[in-house]
């Protein structure tokens, strides 16, 4: 179940994808995911680095995929739903703006599909909606956001409600995912 990554450039003229895949392998069409990375951006812009380009990878694969990278990166031998890893160093001081020929690369965000699907059914919500969860939730990652308490953990999940809310997706069912 392994899917071809998706990489996404945002300029003045949005985020579009720089890879194209076949759209019946994927729930959510480039569009849509180019649209709410840019909304995103817009959003949390003034928390990064300003820069002409941006650009992530979004990477929709398998739990087989997602376990071994897990093992490999964080010592967890078991699936999850999303992993990202941020091209930013964090408590590294970025510059204000960076030259405007630049791209400025944030990273990659793994999502594995099949514990989304899981994931979607336990919390009665669509696939598409659990995927932009973890997207937005993984996006967050790319920015810097942690969940190291309780406390920053529901940070997170407010922001990442918000992001939801900000490209018209709503979760009806309350939210109790494990830190």
């Amino acid at each position: 179940m392994s899917k071809s990554p998706k990489t996404f450039s945002q300029s003045k003229q949005g985020f579009r994808p720089n890879y194209s895949d076949k759209e019946k392998f994927y729930p959510i069409s480039s569009e849509n995911w180019a649209y709410w990375f840019q909304k995103w951006l817009e959003i949390l812009q003034p928390n990064i680095p300003l820069a002409e380009n941006y650009e992530l990878t979004l990477r929709l694969t398998g739990d087989g995929e997602i376990q071994i990278l897990n093992h490999q990166y964080r010592d967890r031998n078991q699936p999850t739903d999303v992993l990202a890893f941020a091209a930013l160093e964090v408590n590294v001081p970025q510059p204000k703006v960076l030259d405007s020929d630049l791209q400025l690369y944030l990273g990659d965000i793994v999502i594995s599909v099949e514990t989304a699907i899981r994931q979607a059914r336990q919390l009665e919500h669509s696939l598409t909606t659990e995927l932009v969860w973890l997207a937005a939730h993984g996006f967050l990652h790319l920015l810097g956001w942690d969940h190291l308490d309780e406390k920053s953990w529901q940070q997170m999940l407010k922001q990442q409600l918000f992001l939801l809310h900000a490209v018209g997706i709503t979760i009806e069912k309350q939210i109790t995912l494990e830190n």
